[in-house]
């Protein structure tokens, strides 16, 4: 468990609950760049992600905070691990995306509280109550479900839950702020992404930025959902237990889920509908057992 006070878990709480609203509904934003190929538009995230990223350290005055952390091997390391997992984790999901593929982005998400668990659990010292145990045990059986009939993407789904599971674990351990921290790996990041976006602007059919002023602008919003969220979860991720944010997270799976079925118009198969009933109710039952602890807790202290 964390030692943090109950004012700073629920911040943490506020924050994450943000970060996962947001990701749920980026495939609508998707939709406006799916022109864009996947690689080329990573490399534009992450340049708009950097300026907007020292426009709110400048208003913060956490410069300071960055200048120590770029002194530190430690946490120089680290964040470069970090930074090379969450742009991974990019080009998977906006790959995934653009391919149709959005109910195995979906399952990637689902997947990824199961692991922070067991990362949050065996790493971290972290402990489960009874019911919290049998809601793993529940969501890991709807995944299961989903496994057995989506063996051709699952490299998607694993490729998803490990890159942002490890991310959210080297977020949680290295001594730096929400926001440094996410600077620092996108100044990091920002010369590969260049590299890439030069790459395709040398290509026969040009850089996708600049061909049409609605298109650029839609790329520039990129860089601010991929800051903000990525600070709210970074800010969540210090603040909570690991395994609570694991299963807070499939909010946003859950969001993309429906939207699949909606706006993207996929086909849903029996056995995902048993995923998705079976998750639910699991969620259901961690949600109950959070707040019967928090009854408890507050008759002691009456």
């Amino acid at each position: 468990m964390t030692d943090a006070s109950p004012q700073t878990r629920q911040s943490g709480f506020a924050a994450g609950l943000a970060a996962y609203f947001i990701w749920g509904f980026l495939p609508l934003y998707l939709l406006l760049v799916r022109e864009v190929p996947a690689f080329e538009f990573v490399g534009w995230r992450i340049i708009w992600t950097l300026p907007i990223c020292l426009l709110i350290v400048a208003v913060r005055k956490q410069g300071p905070q960055i200048c120590a952390a770029l002194f530190n091997r430690r946490v120089l390391v680290t964040l470069a691990a970090s930074a090379t997992l969450i742009g991974s984790n990019w080009f998977v999901y906006v790959w995934a995306i653009q391919q149709d593929q959005v109910y195995a982005a979906s399952l990637g998400y689902y997947i990824n509280p199961l692991l922070n668990v067991l990362l949050g659990t065996f790493l971290l010292g972290e402990r489960l109550s009874r019911r919290q145990w049998v809601a793993v045990a529940i969501a890991a059986c709807g995944v299961a479900l989903l496994l057995g009939g989506a063996l051709t993407t699952l490299w998607i789904s694993l490729a998803l839950a490990i890159t942002f599971g490890v991310y959210g674990l080297l977020r949680k351990q290295v001594d730096v702020g929400a926001l440094p921290g996410l600077t620092i790996e996108s100044a990091l990041l920002v010369v590969p992404a260049g590299a890439i976006a030069w790459w395709y602007a040398a290509s026969p059919a040009g850089s996708s930025f600049g061909q049409s002023i609605e298109l650029s602008l839609a790329i520039v919003l990129g860089g601010i959902l991929t800051a903000i969220p990525l600070l709210l979860f970074a800010i969540a991720a210090r603040r909570m237990d690991y395994s609570t944010l694991g299963f807070l997270q499939f909010l946003a799976p859950t969001i993309v889920f429906i939207l699949g079925l909606t706006v993207f118009d996929q086909p849903l198969q029996p056995v995902q509908l048993a995923c998705f009933v079976l998750i639910w109710i699991a969620i259901a039952i961690f949600v109950w057992d959070i707040l019967a602890r928090r009854q408890a807790d507050k008759v002691l202290q009456a």
